[in-house]
């Protein structure tokens, strides 16, 4: 094998797929650096590669939490919505309402809206499921959750709830909801997912935004008159599950 000592410093580094030249090659191998202990030091973990490894350990784990969960539709909404409020009421029998069409519930786990609907989902006996996310004010996941899937990374959330659902429900809701709301409907516009069905529940809270998109958005020509057909606005529980179930063929 030679003699290491006798040798100058290589003129290419490979690493894996990676190619390392002239001052850009490392000292040492992989392997050398991940069995070497000495210094105690735990900055690997928080290097990229590393991240690289953890997101795909949360796909993993998504993956296989939901692999078999029947039907489903997302629910979002504020988690400040207050319990015995009108609009937790709403949420509450949406959820229900759901299970009754054969739906499981899907929501991002926390409380508010998303407790109301897993709290109907879950009074119906139906599949409940909470998809949280590591926030510095994070609450945990609602009592109501009966399948819990906590992730580090938004994006790989917002992919479980779009892979694994049929069809939105969106009920009133800050920065959080406003997200996911504009990706499901990208998604949609941009053909990335086959269409399904976007239901915002609640018209004088969504009014504003629907007038916005008309009057500025499209009549601006920064989207067509089509795309706001991508979209349902009602007030009405049962009339929010008729779109869904209409849309998905059930």
């Amino acid at each position: 094998m030679g003699n290491p000592e006798a040798q100058g410093p290589p003129e290419e580094q490979h690493l894996g797929p990676v190619v390392r030249r002239r001052e850009q090659i490392t000292p040492g191998t992989t392997d050398q650096r991940l069995l070497d202990t000495e210094g105690g030091d735990s900055e690997w973990v928080h290097t990229d590669p590393w991240r690289v490894m953890r997101i795909q350990s949360e796909f993993v784990e998504g993956f296989g939490a939901l692999a078999e969960l029947p039907s489903a539709i997302s629910v979002f909404g504020s988690a400040r919505t207050r319990p015995g409020t009108p609009e937790y009421e709403a949420g509450t029998r949406i959820g229900r309402a759901l299970v009754e069409a054969g739906f499981a519930v899907i929501t991002g786990g926390g409380p508010g809206a998303m407790e109301a609907a897993n709290k109907g989902a879950r009074e119906a006996k139906g599949v409940s499921v909470g998809l949280g996310i590591e926030l510095p004010f994070e609450q945990g996941l609602n009592p109501h959750v009966d399948i819990g899937v906590n992730f580090r990374y938004f994006f790989v959330r917002k992919t479980m709830f779009v892979k694994y659902a049929q069809g939105f429900v969106v009920l009133p809701g800050g920065l959080g909801t406003l997200d996911e709301l504009f990706e499901a409907l990208t998604l949609v516009q941009t053909r990335k997912v086959t269409r399904f069905p976007i239901v915002l529940f609640g018209s004088a809270y969504w009014g504003g935004l629907v007038d916005w998109l008309r009057d500025t958005v499209v009549a601006q020509g920064k989207a067509s008159e089509h795309d706001l057909l991508l979209f349902h606005v009602t007030d009405d529980v049962d009339e929010a599950v008729s779109l869904v179930t209409k849309e998905v063929g059930r």
